[in-house]
């Protein structure tokens, strides 16, 4: 632009110096001169008038340009804001993907794990069968828990917690069963109904008697190769009974020893499933 005005300027310096020359022409030079000098001066109009209309319209395209430009500037500015906050929200999702791919590794390795427990706990069901349908036993599932039932009348005589011949037996085909299972705790619990024992007796009451019971189950496990290290020995006495204690056939049930496959820390299996219905062991003595 500012060599565009130059020229301007040069063009205005010469039409000057034309009516200066004119004015000479009219003080005593010739028509000739006088003509050639007016061709002149209207040859320079001309080429001012273009050069004034070329100036208008490139300051037009000049704040054409201009004003493209500031726009591009400005969606430029757009673009990258919008391409930072694409790659903030990229980088989130990202992050939530790999949270989200955690936690389905996670849940598919607590599923695999439970499937490997059901078919540990459906096979062992299974070599149980012979004996639940015999009334030598049930298994229950109780706060998922399994829960081996023994009646306490196959193990014990009345009052007693020496186990029976008939008791050694069921007794040595459960640990067939139990020590085929690897880093599990069992916890061998007696239960008694609510009479009282009579005096003069070999033990001072239900507690007594059903701790009693439920040792002798513990050692005769260990001495056919259940881990020891992982069995315990509880007596609940009357105080969880398995019915109400309003007949015969409901305190024959209460009178029973259980052993509970304890859950370990890591693993709270949905046993559910198994919560089948059982034939109901017999009637036993207290």
């Amino acid at each position: 632009m500012t060599h565009q005005g130059s020229g301007h300027g040069n063009l205005r310096a010469k039409a000057l110096f034309l009516m200066g020359s004119l004015l000479l022409a009219a003080c005593g030079h010739s028509e000739t001169e006088w003509q050639a000098k007016l061709r002149e001066q209207a040859e320079l109009q001309h080429r001012f008038d273009e050069a004034d209309a070329e100036r208008t319209r490139l300051r037009g395209e000049l704040d054409t340009l201009t004003a493209r430009a500031n726009d591009l500037e400005h969606r430029l500015g757009d673009v990258s804001g919008d391409r930072e906050r694409l790659q903030r929200e990229g980088a989130q999702t990202q992050t939530e993907l790999e949270a989200a791919r955690a936690r389905e590794a996670e849940l598919r390795r607590r599923q695999q794990q439970q499937e490997a427990r059901l078919s540990v706990f459906r096979n062992m069901l299974e070599q149980f069968r012979s004996m639940i349908s015999a009334g030598q036993l049930r298994v229950r599932v109780v706060r998922g828990r399994m829960v081996i039932e023994l009646p306490a009348g196959i193990l014990f005589d009345s009052g007693r917690a020496e186990l029976k011949p008939e008791g050694q037996q069921v007794l040595t085909q459960v640990a067939s069963v139990l020590r085929q299972i690897s880093n599990r705790d069992f916890l061998v619990a007696g239960h008694t109904d609510n009479q009282r024992i009579g005096r003069g007796g070999r033990y001072e009451d239900n507690w007594d008697l059903s701790a009693a019971r439920a040792t002798t189950v513990v050692r005769f496990l260990a001495q056919n190769q259940v881990a020891a290290e992982h069995l315990g020995a509880a007596g609940y006495a009357e105080f969880q009974p398995a019915r109400a204690n309003d007949t015969d056939e409901n305190r024959a049930q209460n009178r029973r020893v259980e052993i509970i496959l304890m859950p370990n820390i890591e693993e709270l299996p949905d046993l559910s499933s198994l919560d089948s219905s059982t034939p109901a062991a017999p009637a036993a003595a207290h």
